[in-house]
């Protein structure tokens, strides 16, 4: 399967997922209420957070699918490792989803903050809400199937039906029953069902056959053993992950009235495409560089990871320099709402800014990963906890959603330049000032200079047409400009890869 074709069928599949889940939002503020809505963004959180109950296993099931079709793995042994992994993830899915529905009634009377939805309702939503993730969940088994077959053009085009029927196919449910929390997460819950039906069907059909063995699969959990060490160092990575992006949201929801906090959420999710963006080249060249280096081809390992890498910085780069230089008009043209894009428009500038850095950060856990050794990637996710969490609580109870901001962009600031250079030196000698100067700083630095001067003689139109054009035209120019400054570079790495 081409790296190429999986990396666009990604990032036509996320971007499409990004702009629709984003571009819905004002629609769903508008026909249920900003608290409505930070109900849906407390929805949101609890699925990130119920992540911590993965043990590392999805993201192992990945690595290990792509290492059984590089031949290093049986195919009963391959059906053995699957058996026990559904039953672990089963088991998990009805603790946490059971967890969630026990204590609905105390999230809703003691942490968020309700000021006119029913408190009935909000317990009946949280209910739903917890059978919901617990789906969701569970389709991280059949996932990794079907993204370590490396069948990401499918799974791509999959997830553009899955978001159409949760953001916009909700508002027909809406429209005939009503505008209210509990028709929008029946709605949910359907689709939520329908999603893990299919995933599992896809990765049915990519599972091999032992029909012709004459050994018993079983239901051993003997085969799960030998990656307790991997996938347990994936699992505490998973869990400081969580941490490290969902704490400043867990704690301003207990702080903020359910209003503030959807519009908090507001600024965040449009952060958080970021992040959207930059999830294709993970999903893409993980299963690549895993197969690359079980087949012992160390320097293609490399290529395939500074291409990424360049390729990263001048998209990224380009995605989030335009966010943070523009984040007032491009929320007021979202919105409709100047005054909410005054109030709003500091936090998402921190956390385009941020999440920048966070992307290009993660891409030495790509080349742990495919090494099978996560001690380095260990080290400096504590490191990040034990700084970012106080960091954070700190911060946002103390000046809110631009405190925590704040705190977001400097931890990753930090973090990107003291701690990827570090691992880079240990793990890849030699390739660590490359990786910084050349693969990243190169585009990144001048696009900043160059947009940030152009921005201050910008006088941002009133309409909200030409004011989109005008935003338009700045992405245009700050693509043009990191492509520019990589292009010789590129020319190479795309001709070494070619030979």
């Amino acid at each position: 399967m081409s790296l190429k074709r999986n990396v666009i069928a990604n990032y036509v599949s996320q971007i499409y997922v990004a702009l629709v889940g984003i571009l819905i939002l004002p629609l769903y503020i508008k026909g249920m209420g900003a608290e409505a809505y930070g109900l849906i963004g407390f929805f949101t959180m609890l699925q990130a957070w119920f992540a911590l109950l993965d043990l590392g296993l999805t993201p192992t099931v990945g690595r290990e699918t792509a290492r059984f079709r590089a031949g290093s793995m049986s195919a009963i042994d391959y059906r053995r490792l699957l058996r026990a992994l559904s039953v672990i993830f089963m088991t998990i899915a009805l603790l946490g989803g059971g967890a969630l529905l026990l204590f609905s009634q105390e999230i809703s009377t003691h942490w968020l903050k309700i000021e006119t939805l029913s408190q009935d309702d909000v317990i009946a939503a949280l209910k739903v809400m917890s059978i919901c993730v617990a789906l969701r969940w569970m389709g991280g088994l059949y996932r990794g199937v079907i993204s370590g077959s490396e069948r990401l053009v499918w799974l791509s085009l999959y997830n553009m039906v899955i978001a159409s029927l949760r953001f916009i196919a909700v508002f027909v449910s809406m429209e005939i029953y009503g505008y209210t929390i509990m028709v929008f997460f029946i709605h949910q819950l359907m689709v939520a069902a329908l999603e893990l039906l299919g995933l599992f069907a896809m990765a049915g059909k990519l599972t091999p056959s032992c029909a012709d063995s004459r050994e018993r699969i079983g239901w051993s959990f003997s085969t799960v053993s030998p990656l307790l060490g991997f996938a347990l160092s994936i699992a505490f990575t998973s869990s400081v992950w969580v941490l490290v992006t969902q704490s400043d949201k867990l704690i301003l929801s207990g702080v903020l009235s359910l209003a503030d906090y959807g519009h908090f959420t507001l600024a965040v999710l449009a952060a958080s495409g970021i992040m959207v963006l930059s999830g294709p080249v993970s999903s893409a060249i993980l299963p690549r560089m895993a197969r690359l280096h079980a087949e012992g081809k160390a320097d293609e390992v490399i290529r395939v990871y500074r291409m990424a890498t360049q390729f990263t910085a001048i998209f990224i780069g380009a995605v989030s320099i335009v966010l943070a230089y523009c984040a007032r008009p491009l929320l007021t043209i979202w919105t409709g709402d100047a005054l909410l894009a005054d109030t709003v428009a500091p936090v998402l500038s921190l956390y385009a800014c941020g999440n920048g850095f966070l992307a290009l950060a993660a891409f030495p856990y790509y080349l742990q990963y495919a090494k099978g050794n996560l001690r380095y990637h260990l080290i400096g996710s504590l490191i990040t906890v034990v700084v970012l969490v106080p960091a954070m609580v700190l911060a946002a109870s103390s000046f809110g959603g631009v405190g925590a901001g704040w705190a977001w962009l400097l931890v990753n600031a930090g973090f990107f330049f003291l701690w990827v250079t570090f691992v880079h030196r240990r793990i890849a000698p030699g390739l660590e000032w490359h990786w910084l100067f050349k693969d990243c700083l190169r585009a990144m630095v001048p696009t900043a200079l160059v947009l940030g001067g152009v921005v201050q003689m910008i006088d941002f139109s009133n309409d909200r047409l030409i004011a989109l054009l005008q935003i338009m035209g700045l992405g245009v120019l700050a693509l043009i400009v990191a492509v520019s400054c990589f292009a010789s570079s590129v020319r190479v790495l795309y001709r070494q890869a070619r030979g």
